[in-house]
């Protein structure tokens, strides 16, 4: 009687580490640095019309206290008359996203009035803007190939 008690609690301890182990995920989401997303990008989407941006340009433009900011690239259109932008953001904390991307959003509507009048076809560039954040990463793209660039983003998670 005590074998076959043993044989049982044998068996239901090897299934369950089995069941536990084959069941456990890696949910740890891949977290890529500002640089690989930002090469990532270069190496699909010809940025070459946009210029990279420094941190004052990131105040100027967007209001974004850099404090709060861990890392970033910039891009901006070379003339004021191309609406062009590309903003990659990671944010130190978590609770800060809402504000920047509110920062972010006013930034749209400055351009928006800005070019709604001026030149139609950059305004509905604005229009179609991508503004979006994966855990404290931000994105936001003024393009025609803002799809892509979003895509490029997304994958760079994966």
């Amino acid at each position: 009687m005590k074998k076959n008690a043993f044989t049982l609690m044998g068996i239901v301890v090897i299934v369950f580490t089995l069941l536990t182990g084959c069941s456990s995920k890696n949910t740890t989401a891949k977290e890529p640095s500002i640089d690989e997303i930002d090469q990532n990008i270069k190496e699909a989407v010809d940025i070459s019309n946009m210029v990279e941006s420094d941190s004052d340009k990131l105040e100027k433009l967007y209001d974004i206290d850099i404090e709060e900011v861990e890392d970033f690239k910039l891009y901006t259109a070379k003339t004021n008359i191309e609406a062009n932008e590309l903003l990659l953001l990671k944010v130190k904390e978590e609770k800060d996203i809402e504000d920047i991307k509110e920062d972010i959003k006013d930034r749209i509507e400055t351009q928006s009035s800005s070019f709604k009048d001026y030149l139609p076809d950059e305004y509905y560039l604005i229009e179609k803007n991508i503004l979006k954040s994966n855990g404290n990463y931000i994105i936001f793209v003024i393009s025609e190939e803002a799809e892509k660039i979003e895509n490029i983003f997304d994958e760079s998670f994966k």
